[in-house]
């Protein structure tokens, strides 16, 4: 792993404390931030980094706190608190 990659999920564990801990803006700062270092270094962010943060607004999004998830028709609609909503695939396994 490459020292980006590393400081991408470095910067996706700070994200994650700082909006346990209720300081948004923070939170906010090194989304901003992990994104960056993605766009210079030419890599894409992990799976887990991209569910979990609003395109729109950079928030580090926490389902039941700043995020509300629905499950719908074979996809997942997770909505943030600025109204920006993110669609998922899913598959049910049903029988």
């Amino acid at each position: 792993m490459d020292i980006a990659a590393e400081r991408i999920e470095r910067l996706q564990e700070l994200a994650r404390a700082a909006a346990t801990e209720g300081n948004h803006d923070r939170a906010r700062y090194y989304v901003r931030l992990a994104r960056r270092v993605a766009e210079r270094n030419r890599l894409t962010l992990p799976r887990k980094f991209r569910r979990f943060t609003c395109d729109r607004c950079d928030a580090y999004l926490r389902p039941g706190q700043n995020a509300r998830v629905r499950l719908r028709d074979g996809h997942v609609v997770v909505t943030c608190d600025c109204g920006a909503h993110a669609r998922y695939p899913y598959e049910s396994n049903t029988a």
